[in-house]
């Protein structure tokens, strides 16, 4: 029984495995493996790299691509003051739900209010962008390539940022663009970053590879905002269940001591 038990187990770890592999294979096709400050059970985010990638979204995606999940005032994790998220919210416009406003009627954004959402159609929304990346489908519903290698939605989008090769083909009279991280090797979406896209505010050069992992970063923010929270219960319960497993060990050894050891008593066979 036992031996068929394991059997089963290995059987089905190497379908897992096997499925995994072979999804990365015919899946993503070259996603670096970036070290990010938030991985690993004690990872926590780098809270000046966030504030880079917040900055990059603004001055380069925002155009196209909304945070419609985000509230600004959540901004304030970030290290913002808020009379600094009022400042931000005021540069973006909302729909005035206010009982004199007119239908199509907009107004300045406030710290309660959510990023707009993306302004063309055909621009998916970011705010679960890094979560959705993540491979939570398919063989990969376990996190494996995460919780082993390391590898999530913020390498694969930090991937596709810098993985253009700068050859385009028209195709149906749409211009695509070749992406070495894109599955299927081509893409609508041109180059959003070319290197020195914005001035940081820290100083930090804004080469093509620090723009692309700052803003992977801040869109795993988004996509996983309790991130360090979830992480912290996490250890709390593992550290909690081994004390507690180490005490019914013990609390067991002494409750079965008198019997195991009475006089004339002989242990079945």
């Amino acid at each position: 029984m036992i031996r068929t038990t394991f059997a089963s187990l290995a059987l089905s770890a190497a379908l897992v495995f096997g499925g995994t592999a072979a999804l990365a294979a015919g899946g993503h096709k070259e996603v670096t493996d970036y070290s990010f400050s938030f991985e690993g059970p004690f990872g926590s985010y780098d809270q000046d790299q966030l504030q880079r990638g917040l900055q990059v979204y603004t001055e380069v995606c925002a155009g196209c691509h909304g945070l419609q999940y985000v509230a600004f005032r959540n901004l304030e994790e970030l290290g913002y003051t808020d009379a600094e998220v009022r400042a931000y919210a005021s540069q973006f416009f909302v729909a005035d739900d206010g009982p004199e406003a007119f239908p199509g009627d907009e107004r300045e954004a406030l710290p309660t209010d959510h990023f707009p959402k993306s302004s063309l159609s055909n621009a998916p929304d970011l705010s679960l962008m890094a979560k959705a990346r993540a491979g939570f489908s398919g063989p990969n519903g376990t996190g494996i390539n995460q919780l082993f290698k390391g590898m999530g939605g913020a390498e694969y989008i930090a991937s596709l940022l810098t993985g253009y090769t700068g050859e385009e083909k028209d195709e149906a009279g749409t211009i695509l663009y070749e992406n070495k991280a894109y599955e299927g090797g081509y893409l609508s979406m041109n180059p959003p970053l070319y290197g020195d896209d914005v001035v940081y505010a820290d100083g930090t050069e804004a080469t093509l590879e620090q723009a692309a992992l700052d803003v992977s970063a801040f869109l795993m923010w988004t996509a996983e905002p309790r991130l360090e929270a979830r992480k912290s219960m996490g250890i709390t319960a593992v550290m909690f269940l081994g004390i507690l497993t180490v005490l019914l060990y013990l609390t067991n050894k002494k409750l079965w001591y008198p019997v195991k050891h009475r006089k004339g008593h002989t242990p079945a066979e």
